[in-house]
């Protein structure tokens, strides 16, 4: 199956993205590779620093840097400083559509979206079922860094995309869990020089009652079909 989204961003239903920031700035970063850099969003503000394009596509589409195919190589390597600012506050789920868009006309990016038989890591009930706090609902938000997640009314869908991008491959929910929770989950990353912490697979089965299974599965992925490197404004 596939899914143009040729020349404009297109939302999740399908339509034409029409929501544009007010004010948007895209620069090349002066930052090294190993120089810190992240997303930071609040109040209707998106602030990037020392990002690649393909992270700020696995940010704008919830997915990992598995789940992104084609491109140039400077996708991966050339990191810019991004500010962008909408008229007035809105959540992170309108802010990153709204990314969507503001690559889509500054970098000319197109791509579109395939079901790929691809491996991948399913996320399950354990054995001993789960240990989830629900959620009332009332707003959703995200914190994630390297081996910690805290995430605020935030679908099991959504849960996956965020292990997406802190895995070596896709993650795709099986749970069958439906609404929204709370979940917090601190784990030592394998990267780690002196690691004393529980593993991402160890710590997800303790603290949340789910677990990770590796498995070759048809997987939602991005192909970039066109991107330009942006002029500096």
């Amino acid at each position: 199956m596939i899914r143009a989204i040729a020349g404009l961003a297109v939302c999740i239903s399908g339509m034409v993205c029409g929501q544009q920031f007010e004010v948007a700035s895209i620069k090349p970063s002066s930052g090294d590779p190993g120089s810190s850099s992240g997303f930071d969003t609040a109040h209707g503000r998106i602030t990037a620093r020392n990002v690649t394009l393909k992270r700020s596509i696995m940010g704008a589409y919830g997915v990992g840097p598995k789940q992104i195919f084609g491109g140039p190589d400077w996708l991966d390597s050339d990191r810019f400083e991004i500010i962008a600012k909408a008229e007035q506050p809105v959540g992170d789920h309108i802010l990153m559509t709204m990314l969507q868009t503001l690559l889509a006309e500054r970098f000319k990016l197109a791509l579109h979206r395939e079901d790929r038989p691809i491996q991948a890591y399913v996320l399950e009930v354990s054995k001993k079922g789960p240990k989830l706090e629900k959620g009332d609902g009332q707003g959703a938000k995200t914190n994630n860094g390297r081996g910690d997640i805290d995430a605020v009314n935030a679908t099991m869908d959504r849960f996956a995309e965020i292990l997406s991008r802190q895995m070596d491959l896709p993650v795709v929910n099986h749970t069958g869990l439906e609404g929204v929770f709370n979940l917090k989950l601190k784990w030592t990353p394998e990267s780690a020089k002196a690691p004393e912490g529980p593993s991402i697979y160890t710590a997800i089965q303790e603290q949340l009652g789910l677990r990770l299974r590796a498995v070759k599965v048809p997987v939602e992925v991005l192909v970039i079909d066109h991107v330009e490197k942006p002029s500096e404004n």
